[in-house]
C-alpha cells in the first residue's frame, strides 16, 4: 500500500539550506579524517596523499551529482537503498542500504575510540593509549550524542552548529598559521599532485579508497531529506558545497603536513599527527588546540553518522526490508526511536569487542579500510542508477549528458573498481569486516524477500521522465508546491 510523504512521521521542513551545508560539513568531519587517516594515507602512497583527494575528489563528485539529482524524484530518507533498489534491482538495494548501516555501525567504535582518546589525552595524558579506557570514554561520548539524536533534527542541527563552528574556526586558523610558517621539514613539490607517487593500480587503488573514506559522509543530506525544506533541490546543493569546501581544506592541510612534518614524524605520530604538527606551528598551544578541534569533529560526526544510519534503518523497517518496528517514530520528537535505540545496543557491543581488542591505531587501520570496501560498493550502485534513471533525458543536450550521464558513470567506475582493486590490498582482518559485512546482508535479504515485502514485489520504478513531468503538473495545478508546500506526487513506499 501506497502512503503519502507526509504521512510518514518524520517531522517535514526542519531543516533549510544553511542547516544542510553544516552537516554535509560535519558529516565528512573535517579534522577527525585528517587525524584518523592521515598517516594511515600516507603509509599507502606516501607524500602522495594531495593526489589520492584529488584523484578521488573528482569521481566523488560524479557521486554527487548523482545523488543530487536522484534525489530530485525520490525524496526518500534511505537515499540509495531507494533509489539502487527502484532502477537496478531491489536486492541491491537492499545491500546498498545495508552496506550503509554495517558501515556506519562499525563506525560508531572507529569514530568513539578516538573521542576517548582525544579526551584522555586532554585531562589524563598518561591513559590516552588504554584502549579499554578509550573506548569507555568514547562510549560515553556515543550515548549524549544518541540522546540528542532522539531529540529531533532540529536539536541535532543547533548541537552541530556549535561543535562545527568552533572546528572550522581552529581549522581554518591552523591553515593560515601555517602557511605563514618560517621552518620546514620537506619543501613544497607539485609532483605531490602526480600519478607518479602511486606504486601501480594496486596502490592507487589503495589510496582511493582511503580518500574515499575522507570524503565519506555528505550524503546525510540525503537521508535527512523527508525534514528538509524543498528538499527535491536543497539536499544536492548542500552536499556539492560541503564536498567542494572539505576538499579545499583535505588538500591544505594535507600539504601542510607533508611540508612541516618528516616521513618518520608522521608514522610515529600516527592517530595524532593533527597534535603534533599542531605544536610545530604553534609552540606550547597548537597542538591542544587541534586535539580540540579534532575532538569536537569527532563527536560531530557521531552525531550524523546516527543520522544517516537511523533513517536508513527507519526507511527499511517502513518498507518491511527489516523489522517494522524500525519504521516506528516517537509521537513527540517525530525520530525512529526504534532504530535509534537499536543502533545504540549494537553499538555498544562492539564497544566491549574493541575493549578486548589491540591498540586504537590498529583499529583505526583496519576499519578505515573495510568501512572504505563499503563505501564503495554503494556509493558505485548509486553512480549507475542516476544513469539509469535519467537514460531518457540524457541525449537532450550536452549539459545532461555530461552531468548525468558521463560523470556519474565516471565516478560509478572508479568506485566500483576501487573496491575490486584493493581487495588483494587490504589485511585480512579489513576484508573480514568490509566482505564479512556485505555477506551478512544476505540473511535478512533471504527472510524478508520470502516474506513478501513490497519493495520486492512491486518496486515503482524510478524514471527521471515521468517524475519531472508529474512534478510540472503538480506544480501547475498546486502553485503552493512550489513555494513550501510538501509534494505528494511521488510516494515512494513499495
Amino acid at each position: 500500500m501506497r502512503t503519502t510523504t507526509s504521512s510518514r512521521g518524520l517531522q517535514p521542513n526542519v531543516l533549510g539550506t544553511f542547516d544542510t551545508i553544516v552537516m554535509a560539513v560535519a558529516g565528512s568531519a573535517p579534522a577527525y579524517s585528517l587525524a584518523a587517516t592521515t598517516a594511515v594515507l600516507f603509509g599507502a602512497v606516501g607524500v602522495g596523499g594531495p593526489a589520492a583527494l584529488l584523484y578521488c575528489a573528482i569521481p566523488m563528485l560524479g557521486i554527487v551529482l548523482a545523488y543530487a539529482r536522484l534525489g530530485r524524484i525520490d525524496v526518500n530518507a534511505g537515499a540509495a537503498y531507494s533509489w539502487v533498489g527502484r532502477t537496478l534491482h531491489p536486492f541491491l538495494g537492499f545491500l546498498s542500504g545495508w552496506a550503509l548501516v554495517f558501515s556506519t555501525t562499525v563506525f560508531m567504535v572507529a569514530g568513539s575510540l578516538p573521542a576517548g582518546s582525544l579526551t584522555l589525552s586532554l585531562v589524563a595524558p598518561g591513559l590516552a593509549d588504554h584502549t579499554a579506557l578509550a573506548a569507555a570514554v568514547g562510549a560515553c561520548w556515543f550515548l549524549v550524542m544518541l540522546l540528542v539524536v532522539l531529540g529531533g533534527a532540529r536539536l541535532t542541527v543547533r548541537a552541530q552548529l556549535i561543535m562545527s563552528g568552533v572546528e572550522m574556526l581552529i581549522l581554518l586558523g591552523f591553515v593560515l598559521a601555517a602557511v605563514a610558517h618560517r621552518g620546514y621539514a620537506t619543501a613544497f613539490d607539485w609532483s605531490w599532485f602526480g600519478l607518479a607517487q602511486f606504486d601501480g593500480p594496486g596502490g592507487f587503488a589503495a589510496g582511493a579508497l582511503i580518500a574515499a573514506f575522507y570524503y565519506w559522509g555528505w550524503d546525510v543530506t540525503s537521508n535527512l531529506s523527508e525534514e528538509t525544506r524543498n528538499s527535491r533541490r536543497t539536499a544536492g546543493i548542500s552536499a556539492l558545497v560541503g564536498v567542494g569546501f572539505v576538499f579545499v581544506l583535505f588538500e591544505a592541510i594535507t600539504v601542510a603536513v607533508n611540508v612541516l612534518l618528516s616521513s618518520e614524524e608522521i608514522r610515529r605520530a600516527g592517530p595524532n599527527v593533527l597534535a603534533v604538527v599542531g605544536q610545530e606551528v604553534w609552540p606550547g598551544v597548537g597542538g591542544k588546540l587541534l586535539v580540540v578541534a579534532v575532538l569536537l569533529s569527532t563527536v560531530a560526526t557521531l552525531e550524523t553518522t546516527l543520522i544517516q544510519v537511523t533513517r536508513s534503518l527507519f526507511a527499511m523497517g517502513r518498507d518491511r526490508t527489516l523489522p517494522a518496528a524500525l519504521g516506528t517514530v516517537h509521537p513527540r520528537w517525530n525520530t525512529p526511536w526504534i532504530a535509534i535505540a537499536t543502533v545504540g545496543g549494537a553499538a555498544l557491543l562492539l564497544f566491549a569487542a574493541a575493549a578486548a581488542a589491540g591498540s586504537v591505531q590498529q583499529i583505526l587501520r583496519d576499519a578505515v579500510s573495510a568501512i572504505g570496501l563499503q563505501i564503495a560498493f554503494y556509493y558505485g550502485l548509486a553512480g549507475i542508477a542516476a544513469v539509469v534513471a535519467y537514460k531518457g533525458l540524457l541525449l537532450r543536450s550536452v549539459k545532461n549528458l555530461v552531468v548525468g550521464g558521463l560523470w556519474p558513470l565516471l565516478g560509478s567506475a572508479f568506485m566500483l573498481w576501487a573496491f575490486v582493486e584493493s581487495l588483494g590490498e587490504l589485511s585480512t582482518t579489513a576484508l573480514a569486516i568490509g566482505l564479512g559485512g556485505l555477506l551478512l546482508g544476505t540473511v535478512p535479504l533471504a527472510v524478508y524477500a520470502r516474506k513478501g515485502s513490497d519493495y520486492y514485489r512491486r518496486p515503482a520504478r524510478l524514471d527521471a521522465v515521468r517524475a519531472l513531468a508529474a512534478s510540472a503538473a503538480a506544480g501547475a495545478a498546486t502553485p503552493g508546491a512550489r513555494t513550501g508546500g510538501r509534494d505528494k506526487s511521488y510516494a515512494t513506499d513499495f
